[in-house]
């Protein structure tokens, strides 16, 4: 009897088997067929089970990795970042064909599980569909109102000089980090445009806010919240996961603060900044009785986070790299300083005087495209099955356009991995625009605050370049200065001090 009842066991257990490789042999040969009929998949390197392409990534710089993959695999390949595939856009013409000439099907953002926990698909930056057009179409309008790259801009960025330049006065001379002080500077300008006031530097709540801020963008791209984008059973175990979540809550207490106070002194015919319009909007919804409305309490905390942290962290950023730059090569910035004498002299620098200065604009523009301080773009996923340069690319791929190869592409820049502002110059030393410069993305997701940053960034570097000369300490060379730069979301200057010395 028990030799029967093994017996059963063992036909029911190879039955089982068989019908499981049954169907396994269907499966491969279906989705064989299926790939074949959908068309050719974009090459890459072979993935391991489970860990895909993982260890062949440097994941603490995975842009450079992925440059050196093209190189073999072509401006259009797939890795796996674990079980998930990613589909790499590589050079500017790749990128640009994606972003601008396919802007629907490239459109939507990948919001991974490292993003849901800081937006949840509210706000602008991470969010799709209905949502996030009618949230970016309200930011555009209503920032432009308040003077988004006009001249209401132009006077809160000079007024804001004066501060920053009394910040670094303070230091007479001596070697000192530009970090906070800088971020404080251009965070004030968004600030004044969104609240509607600029804040003390010596505000500590003002101080924890950006302090915050600039903390999450570097946390945020570090690689275990990268390894939690792919395993998120991770979660619980991951310092800099605990990290972000922790200075959201803290910072949605603050920012509710804020808020509440513009709320109990809104008036409907005088807004003072972007919360006062949506503050607004949102009660007029309200009491028409309006139904499945975006102008909630979520979207409105979503949408002032993004554009607080991406009006601070990207511009702050770049113009720390082009201080330090114009240490790490004083010719150049003897070249600039004395442009600026010649055209403006001793009075304040305006938007206007940008024409007359193309020397000094094409190292703004150099120091943007060599800093490349958003390397890898923020992913991207498709709204739709996708052919595209002879591949096949299935809906709710994640596409990552790799902006440091579009910024640093060989076919369109002479010197592209050097800081050489003649990329900017023709035979006549005049400025001279590039289609491969790219930094704020392109397409549907272009950086909304585009017009107000080029502003900042003119105004700000041509007034602290006709104030002071930038040096390296003493006993520390220009050489000392280095280029790699620490990862976060943004690539940061890696920790440095200057000096800043005044001008006679």
């Amino acid at each position: 009897m028990a030799v029967i009842e093994s017996l059963m066991q063992f036909l029911s257990t190879g039955t089982l088997l068989g019908a499981l490789l049954l169907i396994l042999v269907l499966y491969l040969l279906s989705s064989g067929s299926r790939s074949q009929k959908e068309g050719k998949e974009p090459p890459g390197p072979k993935p391991l089970p489970l860990l895909g392409n993982l260890l062949t990534l440097d994941l603490k710089r995975p842009f450079d990795t992925f440059f050196e993959l093209s190189k073999t695999y072509g401006n259009i390949f797939q890795v796996f970042l674990g079980p998930k595939k990613t589909v790499v856009l590589v050079g500017y013409k790749t990128v640009k064909e994606a972003l601008v000439n396919n802007a629907e099907e490239f459109g939507d953002r990948k919001i991974g599980p490292g993003f849901r926990i800081m937006n949840d698909e509210h706000g602008i930056i991470f969010s799709n569909g209905e949502n996030w057009r009618e949230m970016r179409r309200f930011a555009l309008s209503n920032l432009r109102d308040f003077g988004m790259g006009k001249r209401g801009s132009e006077e809160k960025i000079i007024e804001e000089i004066q501060f920053l330049k009394g910040e670094f006065d303070k230091f007479e001379g001596k070697p000192f980090d530009t970090t906070q002080p800088v971020n404080y500077a251009v965070s004030n300008i968004i600030s004044a445009i969104v609240y509607g006031s600029r804040f003390e530097y010596t505000d500590p709540q003002f101080r924890r806010m950006v302090d915050r801020a600039n903390e999450n963008v570097r946390v945020a791209g570090s690689t275990s919240m990268l390894m939690y984008d792919v395993f998120p059973w991770l979660g619980p175990f991951l310092k800099n996961k605990r990290i972000v979540v922790e200075n959201i809550v803290k910072s949605r207490v603050e920012m509710k603060r804020l808020i509440t106070g513009l709320l109990e002194t809104l008036n409907p015919h005088d807004h003072r900044g972007f919360v006062d319009s949506f503050l607004f909007r949102k009660q007029t919804e309200e009491k028409s009785g309006k139904k499945d409305s975006y102008f909630h309490e979520e979207n409105l905390m979503m949408t002032v986070t993004n554009l607080f942290v991406a009006g601070t962290d990207t511009t702050g950023t770049t113009l720390r790299w082009g201080l330090m730059l114009m240490a790490k090569y004083p010719h150049i910035q003897d070249r600039v300083h004395e442009e600026i004498d010649r055209v403006i002299g001793g009075r304040q620098p305006a938007v206007e005087d940008r024409k007359k200065l193309p020397y000094t604009d094409a190292v703004i523009h150099e120091t943007q495209r060599l800093a490349n301080i958003v390397p890898l773009s923020l992913p991207h996923i498709t709204s739709c099955d996708v052919h595209f340069n002879g591949y096949f690319i299935k809906k709710g791929t994640t596409v990552v356009p790799l902006l440091m190869s579009v910024l640093k592409d060989p076919s369109e820049w002479e010197k592209p991995n050097s800081f050489y502002p003649e990329h900017f110059l023709d035979e006549k030393s005049q400025f001279v625009k590039r289609d491969a410069f790219m930094p704020f993305s392109a397409g549907r997701r272009v950086c909304l605050g585009e017009s107000l940053a080029r502003m900042e960034l003119f105004l700000f570097f041509t007034s602290l370049l006709q104030s002071y000369r930038f040096t390296t300490p003493p006993g520390v060379s220009g050489d000392d200065l280095d280029l790699k730069g620490i990862v976060g979301i943004t690539l940061n200057p890696s920790p440095h001090k200057l000096c800043a010395i005044r001008r006679s």
